[in-house]
């Protein structure tokens, strides 16, 4: 399975400057689209056939050994809500205070854990006083990290990326819960106006840690950035 995914991986990053960036002939940039009517993905040139085979592939494997892509992953691999600078607020509380739209409020003498304050959900379009309604999202889940590349970090890198500021938002419990580790290809905030902001920050993080994008993902972000205005 590693195999697959590594080679799958590999191919991707193999791809020349001049394919990546072209558009031609209403193809996204992997050779291919998504018919409309029916949503199957179609290639139009060799390299993403070459692609969907070896992705089918590891597909087919997966599901002969009845595992998926990210089977393998174990949260606890990759340390979240860490306290690194030993203030008692982790990742959590510290995105919370920084979020709040007023000075927040804490459940604790120490200031720890965060009890109130105003968030404004992007997600889901509303704002939120109460700390326990929301979660800290993942906008590149961890579990679809692992999946995409992610599997082969060592454990410093997973640390970063699971902290990242540029991949934490603070949204409702049940829009969180409801993306699950989707890609823009299978789940959107239900917030339209957020679409923009939101495959730009996905393809932004994508980019910067290296995190393989597959034809209907890449296909999804474009969509997205059709949204966007100015």
């Amino acid at each position: 399975m590693g195999n697959f995914l590594r080679i799958l991986l590999t191919f991707f990053l193999s791809l020349s400057p001049s394919l990546l960036l072209a558009h031609p002939g209403g193809l996204d940039n992997q050779g291919g689209h998504t018919d409309r009517h029916s949503g199957e993905y179609h290639c139009h040139r060799d390299q993403c056939k070459q692609a969907h085979e070896i992705q089918g592939n590891a597909e087919q494997e997966a599901r002969e050994e009845r595992r998926a892509f990210s089977t393998l992953y174990d949260r606890d691999m990759w340390p979240h809500w860490i306290d690194d600078d030993r203030d008692c607020q982790d990742t959590r509380a510290e995105t919370l205070i920084e979020k709040s739209q007023i000075p927040v409020t804490f459940s604790d003498a120490r200031h720890c854990t965060v009890a109130s304050g105003r968030w404004y959900d992007p997600y889901t379009n509303v704002t939120f006083t109460n700390a326990r309604s929301l979660d800290i999202d993942h906008v590149v889940p961890l579990r679809h990290a692992h999946g995409h590349g992610g599997d082969q970090w060592n454990e410093a890198l997973r640390q970063q990326f699971a902290n990242d500021p540029q991949n934490l938002i603070a949204v409702s419990a049940s829009a969180n819960r409801s993306k699950g580790a989707s890609s823009p290809d299978e789940w959107l905030p239900d917030n339209p106006a957020f679409w923009c902001e939101y495959g730009r920050r996905w393809q932004a993080i994508k980019v910067r840690y290296e995190l393989m994008v597959t034809p209907p993902e890449q296909e999804a972000l474009d969509r997205l950035e059709a949204t966007c205005r100015g």
